[in-house]
């Protein structure tokens, strides 16, 4: 019988001591690991103090408890990677947007974007990115090792972390109480404690999503019930124009102190209207919301109406839908389907291209009633792709990470990008304008707005849970051909004096309709801003982020917003 080396022994004890000691510390790494995002948001969040207690301890209570549920703990880490993906895209979201939750918009657009646009953006907040990698990599890596070896943790210290862990979650609970009693809305789980307000949001996407690939049944059997109200001899032209991420603050039209509108500026017939907010700062929610007459407090009826195109459809008008973004497989392209044309330009995508289908469009047919629904990409970021290098006025404007210290060249970019929108509606205008025996009208209006590192909180892009001004405040106009101007001057006259009507982008499908003459069911004229019944008084509500109508002093607008706001001439509720 083969004897034991004391010496083998003690070897083998200093290697089994060091394994488990390995494989605590790697235990340990995971749940200060996972907890990073709520250390974070209990800063960057107005919650109270019990709502941040119950913020730390519950989930870390949670994750100590799961991390010893099982004695291997590398398989438990690797059974956790959908919080370890959550804290990674939780991280990112803070870097970009300085606080907020993972919204439910948030899971909408990873799905929506396409590979393209997102690799700019990523390219773009790599700190972010790498920073992640370096957290969460060396984890996973080290747990695949931990099982490939087929390593267990000592019994000792899962019942110390476990038990641990219970006592933290159970002081979790016991906050929770207090919070409630404090919270304003009482919905503290729901929305404050993450990652169980991030599932939730997962849950709201997924149904969002369902509901959007059941649309097709849900509205099959709508209709309008379009008439016109008032035909011409002459041919018709209607053009409706959606913009993208352009906030009104960098247009000269609205008081700008660059000239990023030179030709609109100097072209007779434009209706500037100065008061109009997005029902959302997110574009595959905020689009549907232009394209339909549902309003933020019937946000279901979205996906039982049909759109736009529909109702042009009922009313005999040939309808054209051309976008110069990509397909999102969402409720864009399901009201966009309704359109007799539909054309989706592919790269390089300028938005002059817009104009060329359109005249192309106009040139080959014989339809003396026409509805143009134009996409733009507008100044989508990257803005310095977004228009050509004869418009590069403002410079440098290079491609540069996002950063305080580049603010400057992304604004240039970004203005750049005003100026080359500048130039496509003024082409667009004047095409119209050409055409002989027509009566043509446009009307144009951005779907959200963009941060542009505009203040200390050093905001940047769109689509975040919690709003701000720029987000909000949009550009819209109209413009009227003089064959229309004498044909209807009443309705030129009421869009003259509803120019500074405050107003939400809820306006501009009843809007467009009654442009065109066009009435019936879920049309309403006192949503018109080309009527005299407009009513200048009716509140107005922003889509959040769980499809809730809210007032718009509710969507995180801090007081640097509402300084903004008042610079403007515009007032909240």
């Amino acid at each position: 019988m083969k004897e034991n080396n004391p010496e083998t022994i003690r070897h083998g004890s200093r290697v089994l001591k060091t394994r488990s000691r390995f494989t605590t510390l790697l235990t340990v790494y995971f749940f200060l690991a996972l907890i990073i995002p709520n250390c974070v948001l209990a800063n960057t969040e107005s919650y109270s103090i019990w709502s941040d207690e119950a913020l730390i301890l519950l989930p870390l209570g949670f994750y100590m408890m799961w991390s010893v549920a099982l004695r291997r703990s590398g398989v438990m880490i690797w059974l956790a990677f959908p919080f370890i993906f959550f804290c990674a895209f939780q991280i990112v979201l803070l870097y970009l947007f300085g606080n907020s939750i993972i919204a439910t918009d948030m899971f909408t657009n990873v799905l929506t974007t396409n590979p393209g646009e997102a690799g700019e953006l990523l390219g773009n907040i790599y700190p972010s990115v790498i920073l992640v990698c370096v957290l969460y990599l060396p984890l996973l890596w080290l747990a695949a090792r931990e099982i490939v070896r087929k390593r267990y943790i000592s019994h000792t210290t899962r019942m110390t972390v476990g038990l641990t862990g219970a006592v933290l979650f159970s002081l979790g609970l016991l906050a929770l109480l207090p919070a409630y009693r404090v919270s304003e809305e009482k919905h503290v789980l729901r929305d404050e404690i993450f990652p169980l307000n991030v599932l939730y949001n997962l849950g709201l996407s997924g149904s969002e999503f369902r509901k959007s690939y059941n649309y097709p049944e849900t509205s099959a059997d709508f209709t309008y019930e379009a008439h016109r109200t008032a035909e011409l001899p002459e041919r018709e032209i209607y053009v409706y124009i959606i913009g993208e991420a352009a906030r009104a603050m960098n247009w000269q039209l609205y008081g700008y102190d660059r000239e990023t509108n030179p030709r609109l500026s100097q072209t007779d017939g434009v209706v500037v209207f100065r008061d109009m907010l997005t029902q959302s700062n997110t574009t595959h929610k905020s689009v549907p919301m232009i394209l339909s007459s549902v309003a933020p407090d019937e946000h279901e009826e979205l996906f039982r109406r049909k759109g736009l195109p529909a109702l042009f459809n009922e009313a005999g008008f040939d309808t054209w839908f051309i976008s110069n973004q990509s397909r999102q497989g969402a409720m864009i392209d399901h009201l966009a389907q309704d359109a007799r044309h539909l054309i989706y330009i592919r790269s390089p995508r300028q938005d002059t291209q817009l104009l060329d289908e359109m005249r192309r469009a106009v040139e080959n047919s014989s339809s003396r009633k026409m509805l143009f629904i134009l996409h733009c990409y507008g100044s989508h970021f990257s803005y310095h792709q977004r228009y050509p290098r004869e418009f590069a006025r403002f410079r440098p404007d290079n491609d540069v990470a996002i950063a305080r210290q580049h603010r400057e060249m992304l604004v240039n970019a970004y203005d750049n990008s005003i100026l080359y929108t500048d130039y496509v509606l003024s082409e667009i205008i004047g095409y119209l304008s050409s055409l002989e025996n027509t009566s043509s009208a446009m009307l144009y209006c951005a779907d959200h707005g963009e941060d542009l590192i505009d203040d200390d909180r050093e905001r940047f892009l769109h689509a975040s849970p919690t709003t701000t001004a720029y987000q909000l405040y949009v550009a819209s106009l109209a413009w009227f051909s003089e064959d229309y101007r004498e044909h209807f001057p009443a309705k030129v006259a009421a869009a003259e004096a509803n120019a500074t009507a405050p107003a939400t982008t809820h306006a501009l499908f009843h809007t467009m309709a009654d442009m065109a003459s066009i009435e019936g069911r879920c049309l309403k004229t006192n949503v018109s801003l080309v009527s005299a019944d407009y009513d200048r008084t009716a509140p107005r509500r922003y889509l959040n982020d769980h499809n809730e109508a809210v007032p718009f002093r509710k969507t995180g607008l801090k007081a640097q917003d509402m300084e903004v706001f008042r610079r403007y001439g515009i007032e909240v509720e």
